[in-house]
């Protein structure tokens, strides 16, 4: 197996994630990282052996010795280096958003595919052993015709006055905080296992602290911050709760909160068929419950002797040994790294992975979710266009 040179840029809460998942995949060589806190990225690259820092971006993608870059920055970032890295015919696994608008996200589709690149985004909850399970038993026909999707992804680190991060800054995050960061990554799932898309939505967004105090130090994603700071108006949202259609007809409901007190990350969905239905919650993974009503309900534990051939690949521990959020970027990067060893047969529609189209889709369902908030009217989800 031919090893692969990567860099990562950013050292945040999810470059050292990327860092980590990727010392476990084997056949990775880390060659460089960049961050504009030299501090924190000579502190990693003592840790996992990684022989080049640097505190441009722009450096990383002038290495011609590497191959694939992690984009693994804030948000308004995200084009630039993505862009700039095709251009230099290097792959790219991008944290979401894929950028900050739709024309962005498409123009990068577009540009990925002429330059035949491997390209990628870190949707990396599809990659539990019981959301592709989960997928298994839709596929088969085990729920019947899906006619509801419904559940919530709620968290509490925003739940103060006092917290504050660069996600509330729509000139760094985007003109969507809640929907965008969290949201997108319940309806990426939800779509993932039904084999449906989301085709209109109507939505109401809330803001729960019109200002916040923002400290004089840049605080980290999930990090407390102090009780003193600078009052600053907010613009975007803390909540939201979103009706949507699939393609199929099938109904849909969700709601995405980051001041929901005593919720760190909880993912979870119902998806009710014709046949049955099944739950899953991301903080309980190694579970997935089955609803029937003619026959007693199930608790499927992952175990990998019990789980469908499609998904046996990605539990990689004996029933009984947990699995969990470091999991999922791990079997991401597997996938993704094996199509980078054969890029000449690389297909977005054939991949194992979230691809660019699927990044750009979340953008477009962000984007209607912020127009039916604002004309308070059902809007229609644009298809994906490269």
């Amino acid at each position: 197996m031919a090893n692969i040179n990567a860099a990562i840029i950013g050292t945040g809460f999810i470059g050292p994630a990327h860092l980590e998942a990727l010392q476990r995949i084997g056949g990775v060589n880390i060659v460089a990282i960049a961050s504009n806190e030299p501090d924190k990225a000579h502190a990693l690259a003592a840790r996992f052996s990684i022989p080049r820092v640097y505190e441009r971006w722009e450096e990383v993608i002038q290495d011609a010795s590497v191959q694939v870059v992690h984009n693994c920055t804030p948000n308004n970032l995200h084009y630039a280096i993505n862009k700039a890295a095709i251009l230099r015919q290097k792959h790219v696994l991008s944290e979401k958003p894929l950028t900050m608008t739709s024309q962005e996200s498409a123009e990068l589709v577009a540009m990925a595919r002429e330059m035949k690149i491997v390209h990628g985004v870190d949707f990396n909850y599809r990659f539990y052993p019981l959301v592709q399970h989960a997928r298994s038993m839709v596929r088969e026909g085990s729920l019947g015709k899906v006619y509801l999707a419904h559940g919530h992804y709620l968290q509490d680190w925003l739940f103060h006055n006092t917290d504050y991060n660069w996600r509330l800054e729509p000139s760094v995050s985007g003109a969507s905080r809640a929907v965008a960061d969290i949201g997108s990554h319940w309806f990426d799932l939800v779509q993932f296992i039904t084999g449906l898309r989301v085709t209109r939505v109507c939505a109401n967004l809330a803001t729960v602290h019109p200002t916040r105090l923002r400290p004089a130090a840049a605080t980290e994603t999930f990090a407390r911050s102090g009780a003193e700071g600078k009052e600053t108006p907010m613009s975007t949202e803390d909540a939201a709760v979103v009706l949507m259609r699939f393609d199929n007809g099938a109904m849909g409901a969700v709601t995405v909160s980051q001041v929901s007190a005593g919720r760190k990350n909880r993912e979870w969905f119902e998806i009710d068929g014709s046949k049955s239905a099944l739950s899953w919650n991301q903080e309980e993974p190694n579970s997935l419950w089955v609803g029937h009503r003619d026959q007693p309900n199930e608790v499927l534990i992952k175990d990998p002797s019990l789980l469908s051939d499609a998904a046996k690949s990605y539990a990689h521990y004996p029933g009984g040994h947990p699995e969990g959020y470091p999991d999922g970027p791990k079997n991401l990067f597997l996938r993704f790294y094996d199509a980078v060893r054969n890029n000449e047969r690389f297909s977005a529609e054939e991949a194992e992975f979230p691809t660019f189209e699927d990044g750009h889709r979340e953008n477009l369902i962000v984007d209607a979710v912020l127009e039916s908030n604002r004309t308070q009217r059902w809007t229609a989800v644009q298809e994906v266009t490269g």
